[in-house]
């Protein structure tokens, strides 16, 4: 193998050993984003929280767009999926670009 094809393929094969952990850890800060929001006043989750809005098995029903979407752009969200938040939904769009990613990585990860 010519040296550039070694270190591509050693590239593509760290970023799946690493991207899984990654995954995880954003989930993690997620969920203390999920908490320090105060998410579960509109939302549950495994019980705990405003049990009208469980998010329970949203990552087996959700993509990670549509996830960002209800979280960056409510009206959109609404729009797009057909549903209409009620209360409506806070946008938060304000939040840094890693915390929205995390909060959404933590949604998915609830099957």
């Amino acid at each position: 193998m010519r040296r550039a094809t070694r270190i591509l393929v050693a590239g593509i094969m760290m970023a799946a050993w690493v991207g899984p952990a990654a995954a995880q850890g954003d989930a993690a800060k997620g969920q203390q984003l999920f908490a320090a929001q105060k998410c579960s006043i509109c939302h549950a989750v495994a019980g705990k929280g405003n049990v009208k809005h469980p998010l329970d098995g949203a990552g087996a029903r959700l993509d990670a767009a549509t996830v960002k979407l209800w979280l960056t752009d409510p009206k959109a969200a609404e729009a797009k999926t057909g549903k209409v938040a009620k209360p409506p939904m806070k946008s938060f769009a304000s939040l840094p670009a890693a915390d929205i990613d995390a909060l959404v990585a933590y949604v998915l990860s609830l099957k």
